[in-house]
């Protein structure tokens, strides 16, 4: 896994129609999720609204960004965007244990002051995700390690 970046030139990467995608995919899982909420009520919406709303039309984006990239080299890009397209969504992953763990601790703090609530789920949030991040990164590094020995060995 590599250093996380932030690269401002990446925005100039995308054509305004993709942006148009990401928006009306995002509002449609938001229209659905207030459907569920109507239905099932409140509870049922919410974990609904969680879903990264963005999420399926930035991976087939990355996906492509990346292939585009490659073949603009002249070199088989189709590897490299799937590649990106699922780093992508195990960091999506990762985020969703943030998010339970907010919303846990939110829940179990709901009857103080509300910012106090935001803000330990805030807390919550942050540890989890750098933490499972961190488990992550320990064990793909250990697990490319031993995927190198000869076999035999």
């Amino acid at each position: 896994m590599g250093i996380i970046k932030f690269k401002l030139s990446a925005l100039g990467q995308s054509r305004w129609y993709e942006h148009i995608v990401r928006f009306v995919l995002g509002g449609l899982a938001t229209v659905f999720a207030g459907a569920v909420a109507k239905w099932a009520g409140p509870s049922w919406g919410g974990l609904f609204l969680a879903f990264p709303a963005v999420f399926c039309a930035s991976s087939t984006l990355i996906e492509k960004h990346e292939r585009e990239r490659k073949e603009a080299k002249h070199l088989k890009g189709g590897r490299r965007g799937q590649v990106a397209a699922s780093v992508d969504a195990f960091g999506a992953g990762l985020g969703g244990l943030g998010m339970v763990a907010f919303a846990l601790t939110v829940w179990l703090a709901s009857s103080s002051n509300p910012v106090i609530a935001l803000s330990l789920g805030l807390g919550a949030w942050t540890a989890v995700a750098v933490s499972a991040w961190n488990l992550s990164k320990s064990h793909r590094v250990c697990g490319a390690r031993r995927r190198r020995k000869p076999l035999g060995t």
